[in-house]
């Protein structure tokens, strides 16, 4: 009887999930299937905003991968290096504990990380957006600077603490923005003095319009509808600096606040570039296969692969969950057809369209090419991410259900302490090109 291969999955997220849950599915028990996560859920990135705003619990947004991955073993670790030539692994527990892991088959799918500019105090002072821990310390922040305005006797203090600046508008710097805006207007309906202290929101990107990696016409819709509820958008602009007393952006305006929100964008883990693989801009270059070039053994997905766009030729696809998710399904059937299961197929996807939660009722959306606004596009956007999600969808529809009906909670989780600020990143990488 032939001995059992062992497959290592090297991160949980959208793609590297998927691929294990999928190969576990196809092999059913035939192959040792190991997934390494520096955490024990899958997390559901696009919902996190609204885990900010307090509409979601925490834990709605964070599926155990026990119990979600049957017949895979989850080892809680990071990867710290590869020896690719006699295809083993070393990996950190938290507790520091070191082990090394052979492999016959390896699928890198480490996904990405904040994308941090070299410009003076982002790093001491931006909060970012990443994590389900960020997420909560956002929405204590928030909160805290309402009550701590209240509380200001100085009416310069009292705007500084009002005013927030959200930097990078693309799907999360928008999505951020719109519902961080309703949650500190909830939060100064019950503190009547400041009944009359407006309320000054900034979404600011060098790109010449919001969302500007997704269809104009979501664009526009974003666009009216967040103008609308009065928040100031500067296309064209950036932060050239940031202080403890505020931010001064890129047209030379200083801004007093409290608050600068990091939502820039990403770029690969570093980790990719240890491996002494090519790569293409930080992504570890695969073929239309998602197998990477003279290493049979080794596939890759997500936002960390390069993998040749086949609808668009000559180009990668982009590092968005759509792809991520339907790559790590891909390269788990040509896993398994590495293994003597079914033949291997290139992977090809054409966008079905994209969703963008604006708060409240409203919404905008494309599916398959269909321009849709307001509440039938709050319809959709609802109905997209519970069809996405693995599991836990009851207890999501829940919340929403409770948000609709219930006044919202305004209240802190004591996550925020001193000045700490929780960005995470590495050292600061210089822009590509002068858009950033």
């Amino acid at each position: 009887m032939a001995e059992r291969q062992t497959v290592v999955i090297v991160g949980g997220g959208f793609a590297g999930f998927t691929a294990a849950r999928t190969l576990a599915r196809i092999t059913r028990g035939t192959a040792e299937i190991i997934l390494i996560n520096p955490t024990d859920y899958f997390l559901y990135l696009p919902l996190l905003p609204e885990v900010a705003a307090g509409i979601l619990d925490p834990r709605k947004v964070a599926i155990p991968l026990s119990g979600n991955c049957p017949g895979v073993r989850h080892l809680l670790a990071s990867v710290d290096s590869v020896d690719i030539e006699n295809r083993r692994l070393t990996c950190t527990d938290p507790e520091g504990e070191t082990r090394e892991i052979g492999y016959d088959r390896l699928v890198l799918a480490v996904g990405s990380v904040n994308k941090l500019l070299p410009i003076p105090g982002v790093a001491d002072h931006a909060h970012g957006f990443r994590s389900v821990g960020e997420a909560l310390y956002l929405r204590d922040h928030l909160i805290r600077q309402i009550e701590l305005a209240d509380a200001a006797d100085d009416p310069e203090e009292r705007a500084a603490r009002c005013t927030f600046v959200v930097v990078g508008a693309g799907y999360t710097g928008t999505e951020v923005a719109a519902q961080g805006q309703l949650l500190t207007r909830d939060a100064r309906r019950h503190r009547p003095g400041l009944s009359d202290q407006p309320l000054r929101w900034i979404l600011a990107d060098l790109a010449p319009r919001i969302l500007p990696e997704l269809d104009e016409h979501l664009s526009r819709t974003a666009h009216r509808t967040l103008v609308k509820r009065g928040m100031e958008i500067r296309t064209g602009t950036s932060v050239s600096e940031a202080t403890a007393e505020g931010v001064k952006l890129s047209d030379g305006e200083f801004v007093p606040t409290r608050s600068l929100i990091w939502c820039v964008g990403v770029r690969p883990d570093p980790f990719v570039e240890s491996l002494g693989l090519p790569t293409e801009k930080g992504r570890l270059l695969t073929d239309e296969y998602l197998n990477v070039p003279g290493h049979p053994e080794i596939f890759a997905c997500g936002d960390a692969a390069a993998v040749p766009d086949l609808t668009r030729p000559g180009e990668y696809t982009t590092m968005t969950a759509q792809h991520a998710q339907r790559q790590g399904k891909r390269v788990a059937h040509n896993v398994a057809a590495s293994l003597g299961r079914g033949r291997r197929k290139p992977y090809k996807h054409s966008d079905l369209g994209f969703v963008v939660d604006l708060g409240g009722v409203k919404a905008a959306a494309n599916p398959l090419g269909v321009p849709l606004s307001g509440i039938v596009a709050k319809a959709v956007t609802r109905g997209y991410h519970l069809l996405a999600l693995p599991g836990g969808r009851a207890r999501i529809a829940g919340n929403w259900l409770l948000d609709a009906v219930l006044p919202r909670q305004t209240v802190q989780l004591d996550l925020v302490h001193g000045s700490a600020v929780p960005l995470a990143g590495t050292t600061p990488e210089r822009p590509q090109d002068p858009t950033g």
